[in-house]
């Protein structure tokens, strides 16, 4: 059906309906040829099983063992893919932390909840970009935002939109006191030439001198670039490049994102009711509790999935978390 529609003449006529539908066959035939190597696989196991048991040869039924692990693993892979049946799953994404409540902490937390995602990113083979970050007065970070890139980081991290609670004894407090810190994780997916419309009057334009780490071209120009949309107050910025010029492009191209993304997700309200809502995102919905002391704990309150190894999870391991909030989601 959808391949009848992309043939059709006026199919590109509608451009955002055609890239959704080019999207969604993409991702369908990605998913048959997954499935039909996964016949392939236990086909093959099932003839290696049959000469391993005429044979009786032991080392036979050690490579099926082996196979077989394979192939589970692989089936899994494709039961989760199956999961991603929304517009921008496969695409690519950004993913920005704002520190909340907490001050120092706060800050802090920002930035081992940076490490956590970079580490997930590492496991799964894919590629982060810095777009833009924003160093805490003390320690961490006060904000920032990375590019992911790869086979559906969108569909994957969709799920870690909301505020992020961490509770441990601060190592900032000479009293040893626990303290509760709060961070905002927000996921746009990245879209090629989103259909919105940005009217300039509408644009708070600002430049300022990059932040980060030494070098002979940090903060010698005003080359990074904060672009703040007055209608919904949605502030995006970008120091990636020395350019400003390609700055404020890139910045444009992550403003347009997150603006289609809100009139897709809220086409039906007003634009008060989107401001609304997007404070919502951001600030209102606590996700997750990370729990350092009095004991160790990582809960997601949307599933009750719950890991008693929060090193682990700190350190990249956050599969079990997206999985178990795509299998309920769905």
């Amino acid at each position: 059906m959808l391949e009848q529609q992309m043939a059709a003449p006026d199919f590109w006529e509608n451009r955002p309906r055609a890239k959704t539908i080019s999207q969604q066959v993409t991702q369908k035939r990605s998913l048959f040829q997954k499935y039909k190597s996964i016949e392939t696989q236990l086909d093959d196991l099932e003839v290696l099983q049959g000469l391993g048991i005429e044979e009786g040869d032991a080392s036979v039924e050690r490579e099926v063992v082996l196979g077989a692990q394979a192939l589970e693993q692989n089936v899994g892979a494709l039961e989760l893919e199956a999961f991603f049946a929304e517009p921008y799953d496969s695409n690519d994404c950004y993913l920005s932390i704002n520190a909340g409540a907490g001050g120092t902490d706060a800050q802090d937390w920002g930035e081992m909840l940076l490490r956590m995602y970079l580490r997930w990113v590492e496991r799964r083979g894919f590629r982060s970009t810095l777009v833009e970050v924003s160093p805490g007065e003390v320690a961490g970070i006060k904000s920032t935002m990375v590019e992911i890139n790869g086979p559906y980081t969108y569909g994957y991290l969709k799920g870690e939109r909301g505020v992020h609670r961490l509770v441990r004894i601060s190592p900032f407090d000479a009293n040893q006191r626990r303290h509760t810190s709060f961070c905002a994780v927000n996921v746009v997916p990245k879209i090629e030439d989103p259909e919105v419309e940005i009217a300039a009057e509408d644009l708070k334009i600002d430049t300022y001198r990059a932040s980060g780490a030494g070098g002979q071209h940090v903060n010698k120009t005003d080359s990074a670039v904060r672009i703040t949309h007055l209608p919904t107050g949605i502030v995006v910025a970008c120091q990636r490049e020395r350019s400003q010029h390609q700055n404020k492009e890139i910045a444009m191209q992550i403003l347009a994102a997150r603006l289609y993304e809100l009139q897709h997700e809220l086409k039906k309200k007003e634009l008060k009711e989107i401001q609304g809502e997007l404070k919502n995102i951001e600030w209102g919905s606590q996700i997750r509790s990370y729990v350092l002391q009095p004991y160790q704990l990582v809960k997601d309150h949307r599933t009750d999935f719950e890991m008693g190894n929060v090193q682990a999870v700190l350190d990249g391991e956050i599969d079990p978390f997206i999985e178990s909030y795509l299998k309920r989601k769905r």
